[in-house]
């Protein structure tokens, strides 16, 4: 079960016994590798959209925390490991590209977490991401400093990089589809890991069977708007697409297909606006949507009896498994 706990992350941090050269050599130079060009901001929402669910800067130092803070990376590869820029992007870029665990810098992370499953990103999205993280400060939890004092004493904590001033601007339809998309993914997410953690995966079905709706209509109301999540293979009657989802859920499967940046579907009518965003496999998911043979003897048995006419198997890691369909009133 360690090994599917991380299903959104960038990199381990792991205990603090290895030195630098137990990682890999790095023997780059800033010269010697590319470095992207991205602006700040691009940069910073693809950390969020892609790292923050497992990295979150705001889960507590223990209780549904899945994985560590970004900051807490910058802090073992760059205060710690004094890592130029070059080898910083390199590190994390090979890393995300084929995480095992003997690349790992330390084994504390390992050892809690599991190593983080392999997942398809777009193109040059974790080279920006890394750049920024080096280059900029970047949201520390209100415990770390704490937690950084009583692990790593030796290293006085502050943190790198220049502050990120980030210019206020309007938000747009997307924007506002995908807070309320991952803002609901969240609850969800913590209170099923929180389930896999502390009872295992048969119990995590009964969750999804009995909790994942209710909890998903009370964030309708958190917004007001109306959330769904829907699927071309869906397991719940009530999760199914309808035939103008289902088009945008082959849209999504392309684009992930080709290693494009997911952009959100909106579409506005006179008084509403319609979002769309794909819901993507990982390994966690695979314990329970992955295909018959994979799936553990006890798990099949247990979606037979609660999900007798269930479609939402087969899938493999990085395939969009059904889509957000949220509607809200225009602002």
């Amino acid at each position: 079960m360690k090994n599917s706990i991380w299903f959104f992350g960038l990199l381990l941090l792991v205990s603090c016994n290895n030195k630098k050269s137990d990682y890999q050599e790095v023997k780059t130079t800033e010269d010697s590798v590319s470095m992207v060009q991205f602006e700040p901001s691009e940069a910073k929402e693809l950390m969020e959209k892609h790292c923050y669910l497992c990295h979150s800067p705001s889960a507590a130092e223990q209780e549904g925390r899945i994985a560590p803070p970004m900051v807490a990376i910058k802090g073992r590869y760059i205060t710690m490991q004094s890592y130029t820029k070059a080898e910083f992007i390199k590190a994390v870029t090979d890393f995300v590209a084929e995480p095992t665990a003997d690349k790992a810098l330390m084994n504390g992370a390992v050892k809690r977490f599991g190593v983080m499953p392999k997942q398809a990103f777009p193109e040059g999205s974790v080279a920006k991401i890394a750049e920024f993280m080096y280059d900029y400060q970047i949201e520390e939890p209100d415990w770390f400093a704490e937690h950084w004092k009583g692990n790593h004493g030796e290293f006085n904590w502050k943190q790198s990089g220049k502050q990120f001033q980030e210019e206020a601007k309007e938000k747009t339809y997307a924007d506002i589809g995908l807070e309320y998309a991952l803002g609901t993914k969240k609850v969800l997410g913590k209170n099923l890991m929180g389930t896999i953690q502390k009872e295992g995966t048969e119990a995590a079905l009964k969750f999804c069977n009995v909790s994942a709706m209710p909890l998903t209509d009370s964030m309708s109301v958190h917004y007001n708007a109306e959330i769904k999540r829907v699927s071309d293979k869906n397991r719940n009657p009530n999760n199914k697409a309808s035939a103008e989802e289902l088009g945008y859920i082959e849209q999504f499967k392309k684009d992930l297909s080709a290693q494009k940046e997911i952009q959100p579907i909106v579409v506005e009518e006179t008084e509403k606006v319609h979002f769309y965003y794909p819901i993507e496999t990982n390994t966690m998911c695979l314990q329970c949507h992955g295909k018959p043979e994979n799936i553990k003897p006890e798990v099949l048995k247990k979606l037979k009896t609660l999900y007798p006419n269930d479609l939402a198997t087969g899938y493999a890691e990085n395939e969009v498994r059904g889509i957000w369909s949220i509607t809200f009133d225009k602002k």
